[in-house]
């Protein structure tokens, strides 16, 4: 079978999530949870469409940043859709600068995402006490928002903002918070504005958006709405004036307020918060009580050394189900030397990526950019030990300790180790059904200062 060498390219671009809803993307899907120990999505699926289906729910999603999260989602997203739902899924680092966030800005992220999603619908919404709240932003910085004529919004796109007296809740946000997040004084002076109000803002959003909403949704034989809020999980974890973090301000002091909205919500966290001292106060203000759902890594290799073929076996599947998308899984492996000189490279790709999906698809990436296809072992070899280089580069010597400490024991202990290693990619999360553990990146296992 001819392989079609540019749509493959394309399709191991390691910066995309596959989106479910494309009939030809959904062709890439593996489903990697017989090896990670848990049916993550399944479990957040059922306490929306099953278990709390008539209440709001908040439930918290996190992981390695490049481990899967947002293909995830947005299956999650496919799923409750075809049960019934309206799900308003979006990346927040769109509307956000998330160096510096507070929770006023992630309420009005929502705000406008929702009222654009629900707009669309022509579900006719009457927002009075927003349109009185961004009146007096508009005022406070100096803004014209003009609500009666047809205006392109950065990441919107034509938005038909109102007539004859309507309102756009969509459009009238949008202006505001586009300002924000280009200039740190806008951002400043509409905090100050902002942040007393949060109260108000939870109230105008439950009871002017959420909840007709909700009701009009259910009128036309729709189970409810579901926000699933990806990317805040790479919230800046930069320490405020006050000694906390942002991820620890936001999540936990503030998780109450993020949890008020009265729909389903899906919070991406950052995976630091499941170290953290605070990790049950998390759980009681933002999670109701329930742990966050950790994404692990796919396990090439288990924690007593030795292989786990099941791992190897899919992520073998990821790569080829990109090359042949049309072709049965079990056919695919005889077409393996039409991408590798070998299946011997191929496991060795899978092997060294540590079952972190984007490494590996980085490292294929680069493969590629290189050369004709099938890939020579040579190349393979060659990328990864350039990018074994740049990940010791950033290394100190007591850290090469700590991960042959990791290597010896399976284990993390607490912040200060996350924040060395995990945040830095160094070392890898893996859970299945006998457990979890840690271990170090693969790659870095080819350095010279970890053998020595």
């Amino acid at each position: 079978m001819a392989l079609d060498v540019r749509r493959f390219y394309k399709a191991c671009n390691p910066s995309k999530a596959i989106d479910m809803k494309n009939a030809e993307e959904e062709k890439y899907y593996i489903d990697f949870s017989p090896v990670r120990g848990s049916k993550i999505i399944e479990e957040i699926e059922r306490t929306i469409a099953i278990l709390q289906a008539d209440e709001p729910t908040c439930q918290l999603f996190s992981g390695h940043i490049g481990c899967g999260k947002s293909t995830e989602l947005l299956r999650l997203r496919t799923e409750l859709e075809a049960q019934g739902f309206h799900v308003v899924y979006f990346e927040s680092n769109q509307d956000l600068e998330l160096v510096d966030v507070d929770v006023s800005d992630i309420l009005l992220m929502i705000a406008r995402q929702v009222s654009e999603s629900i707009e669309k619908l022509k579900i006719e919404l009457k927002p009075k006490g927003f349109r009185s709240l961004l009146k007096g932003a508009a005022d406070l910085l100096q803004t014209e928002i003009d609500l009666t004529a047809e205006a392109s919004l950065p990441g919107v796109g034509k938005v038909r903002a109102g007539t004859d007296g309507e309102f756009s809740l969509a459009f009238g946000i949008g202006k505001i918070t586009a300002q924000a997040k280009e200039s740190p004084d806008v951002r400043s002076r509409l905090r100050e504005y902002l942040e007393p109000r949060t109260n108000s803002i939870l109230q105008s959003i439950n009871q002017e958006l959420l909840e007709p909403a909700i009701h009009s949704l259910r009128q036309r034989g729709r189970e409810g709405l579901v926000v699933i809020v990806d990317n805040l999980d790479r919230v800046d974890p930069r320490r405020l004036p006050s000694g906390r973090t942002q991820p620890e301000y936001l999540f936990v002091d503030r998780g109450e307020q993020l949890r008020k909205l009265n729909c389903h919500l899906v919070y991406t966290i950052p995976l630091v918060l499941t170290f953290s001292n605070d990790y049950g106060s998390l759980m009681s203000r933002l999670g109701g009580g329930v742990d966050a759902k950790v994404l692990p890594m796919v396990p090439a290799q288990l924690s007593d050394g030795l292989d786990c073929t099941e791992g190897v076996a899919l992520l073998r599947q990821m790569v080829l189900a990109r090359a042949f998308p049309d072709v049965e899984p079990d056919r695919r492996i005889t077409l393996v030397t039409e991408i590798f000189d070998s299946l011997d490279t191929l496991d060795r790709l899978c092997r060294v990526s540590g079952g972190h999906v984007r490494n590996l698809l980085g490292l294929l990436y680069r493969c590629i950019q290189k050369g004709d296809l099938p890939i020579p072992r040579q190349r393979l070899e060659s990328v990864i030990q350039e990018r074994c280089n740049e990940l010791s580069r950033a290394i100190e010597p007591d850290e090469w300790e700590l991960l042959r400490q990791v290597a010896r024991t399976k284990s993390v202990r607490g912040e200060t180790e996350y924040q060395i290693l995990l945040r830095s990619m160094f070392v890898f999360e893996y859970r299945n059904d006998q457990g979890h553990w840690y271990d170090i990146n693969p790659i870095l296992a080819e350095a010279k200062e970890f053998k020595s």
